[in-house]
């Protein structure tokens, strides 16, 4: 070989190694996350308070981390269908859930087509936001205290009513752990949403409520209802007024109804890490706090394992009441 095609093949072998060279350097060095939109599901209607939710966290998130966070409203099958979505997703961080409380309620209610688990399907990123539940009586039982109260509905087992926006809902699930609590007996009416329990409460046509403070705040502070006791582990910032189950002797009894961002099991924690910490600031954020008190709602963060030690104890406090009531609603 001649000198000259010496020094050909070797500037050849040098090319190769180069453009070789181009490919690994990219894999070593991955684009930082987010590097293109992110989807985050919800699995109700648009304009309630979990879309609500998910449009300013994503409004916040889009504004921190620079890449689009484009809320994805697929209600249906009581949420199952986001969830499913979420669950069967790429790992990467580009398509979340904002969930809700009735997460946890999915494997009690509908164990037989349920695809994905509650818990492991998922990694708990934080909770953002809490409503809590509030028990509330209407003019059919003018009671100013939550002793009141269950002097007179133990007075009269079975025949006082509660109000609740379906069978299997959040307000069902949080009667019925009351009821199981103080061993008391009542009967259960009903309704196809919040509204119209609460139009027939306001009427007279039943008794009482355990609603989400945000569905009855409007009526409490205009004095049309009354507000007994609020299910927090501490008095609502809403109502400093109303003191907790607990202050009234109704020992561990919590009811609130949670709004928090999920992610796919495996989620790189990377990515995770991002997610929590911009969650964190949302919560943080004066005007944050104050939309959700408009609605209702309080800015509440737990995150990470605490935020998975909940949905787990929740996934067996539910599937416990839904035995006890014989509730499905597959």
């Amino acid at each position: 070989m001649t000198r000259r095609e010496t020094l050909r093949c070797a500037a050849a072998t040098l090319g190769m190694a180069a453009c070789l060279a181009v490919p690994l350097q990219t894999q070593a060095q991955p684009q930082a996350w987010p590097a293109k939109p992110v989807r985050l599901l919800v699995g109700f209607s648009a304009g309630g308070p979990t879309d609500v939710v998910a449009r300013a966290f994503a409004d916040h998130a889009a504004r921190a981390l620079g890449q689009p966070f484009i809320v994805d409203n697929k209600p249906g099958a009581n949420t199952i269908l986001a969830a499913e979505a979420v669950a069967a997703a790429s790992a990467d961080g580009y398509t979340l859930l904002l969930g809700a409380t009735n997460h946890t309620m999915i494997p009690a209610l509908y164990s037989q087509r349920v695809k994905f688990d509650a818990v492991r399907s998922f990694a708990p990123v934080c909770s953002l936001a809490v409503s809590p539940t509030v028990l509330v009586v209407g003019p059919s039982m003018p009671v100013k205290s939550l002793g009141e109260f269950l002097r007179t509905v133990k007075s009269e087992p079975g025949k006082r009513t509660y109000a609740t926006p379906g069978a299997g809902s959040s307000g069902h699930f949080a009667s019925a752990q009351f009821t199981r609590l103080t061993g008391t007996s009542m009967n259960h009416i009903p309704y196809k949403g919040a509204a119209q329990a609460t139009a027939d409460l306001l009427g007279g046509q039943v008794d009482s409520s355990f609603a989400t403070l945000g569905s009855v705040l409007g009526q409490v502070q205009s004095g049309k209802l009354r507000a007994l006791a609020v299910a927090s582990p501490k008095r609502s910032a809403l109502l400093p007024e109303v003191p907790t189950f607990e202050e009234e002797g109704v020992k561990g009894y919590t009811a609130d109804a949670w709004y928090g961002l999920l992610a796919p099991a495996r989620t790189p924690p990377e990515v995770l890490a991002t997610l929590r910490r911009i969650a964190t600031e949302f919560v943080g954020t004066p005007a944050t706090q104050e939309k959700l008190r408009s609605l209702g709602m309080e800015a509440r963060n737990t995150c990470g394992e605490a935020f998975g030690a909940q949905l787990t104890s929740e996934v067996r406090l539910y599937g416990d009441l839904a035995r006890s009531l014989d509730l499905k609603a597959e």
